[in-house]
């Protein structure tokens, strides 16, 4: 099996020889870059399963280079940011990171997070698949998602989500009428308890709505139950 590539994007030295030490303990391979262009260039280049991204940066700063990199890949990006840095978390969000750590970060909750995003991403993107059964395929009313080939139609069009939107999206589908909580939706797809998760459950749900939806504002599909959670129509 490959080794796990991880690519550590952060201006500090001390933090991205810090983070190598951690992963390296876990196996991981580190890759470093000390700028938004250099870790895009990377990108590029490399074969990285996931990306760990500070926000505040020379030149281009991780806002701008999780926005490059989402227009060709989806590999899982988590954001390092600030306490007082909310607005860039949920900019980071908005653009497509998947999760973001707070600095200063525990060594332990980086290491869990990590190996959390690289499971899911490893699972969805190692996957060989050459053919698919109609336990596959789920649909309702023009949405259809293949579980197999990780892909996702509207109206006979293919969509690109990110692996977390993905899993959002294929959890309310295998549920189709079910209204999952925020906290639901975290623990599920997060692995991890769903404290404080609003903001960051909200911003991909944004974010499928954008894609899978004609109208966000009023969705066909992906439904919001005031109150208590999200659902899928059935």
């Amino acid at each position: 099996m490959t080794k796990p590539r991880v690519l550590v994007v952060d201006d500090e030295r001390e933090i991205r020889e810090a983070i190598r030490i951690y992963l390296r303990g876990e196996d991981i391979e580190t890759i470093m870059a000390t700028n938004g262009q250099e870790a895009v260039d990377l990108m590029k280049q490399q074969d990285i399963h996931l990306i760990l991204m500070d926000v505040m940066m020379p030149g281009i700063d991780g806002i701008v280079a999780t926005s490059l990199i989402r227009e060709f890949s989806n590999v899982p990006i988590i954001m390092l940011t600030a306490k007082s840095e909310d607005t860039d978390k949920i900019m980071g969000l908005s653009l497509g990171a998947d999760d973001y750590i707070t600095k200063p970060f525990n060594p332990m909750e980086l290491v869990a997070r990590v190996k959390s995003q690289l499971r899911r991403y490893l699972q969805l993107g190692s996957q060989t698949v050459t053919s698919s059964t109609n336990q596959d395929i789920l649909e309702v009313n023009g949405l259809r998602i293949n579980t197999a080939t990780k892909q996702v139609f509207v109206d006979g069009k293919e969509v690109r989500l990110t692996p977390t939107e993905f899993k959002i999206l294929s959890l309310l589908m295998r549920n189709k009428g079910r209204v999952f909580s925020i906290s639901d939706i975290y623990e599920n797809v997060w692995d991890e308890p769903g404290y404080n998760a609003e903001n960051t459950v909200a911003v991909h749900i944004r974010k499928i709505r954008e894609k899978i939806e004609i109208n966000p504002r009023d969705p066909r599909y992906l439904k919001v139950v005031w109150g208590i959670g999200y659902k899928i129509e059935a």
